[in-house]
């Protein structure tokens, strides 16, 4: 999509801190971190929330939860713990309407955030 800022990232037409890259994913760095460690993964193709991705049914959703996990170990979180969020619709705070999975650690995390 013309205007989707991470189809322009998996485009390579804006800059992001990529921090691993797949045939069918991208996972770089957020730019307004939540935690210590705090990465994005994101399909290339594109999907406007996790309902759609799991609907592709081609192992895409799966791709991108093994790329979170391996982010996560990448930068040093799988030990000590890390969370993954799909945030989906404007209540649950989904800003950028292309389906992604937020990797959080390297820290304690409590629920409900805050």
């Amino acid at each position: 999509m013309a205007d989707c800022l991470f189809c322009g990232i998996a485009a390579g037409e804006i800059p992001a801190t990529r921090v691993l890259e797949s045939a069918r994913t991208i996972a770089f760095q957020d730019i307004n971190p939540q935690a210590p460690v705090h990465v994005l993964v994101i399909p290339k193709e594109h999907h406007p929330d996790l309902a759609s991705l799991a609907g592709a049914g081609d192992g895409l959703l799966d791709e991108v939860a093994a790329q979170a996990a391996l982010a996560a170990s990448s930068l040093g979180v799988a030990e000590s713990g890390y969370r993954i969020i799909f945030n989906t619709g404007p209540e649950a705070g989904q800003t950028v309407h292309h389906a992604h999975a937020h990797v959080l650690g390297g820290r304690p995390l409590t629920w409900p955030p805050g």
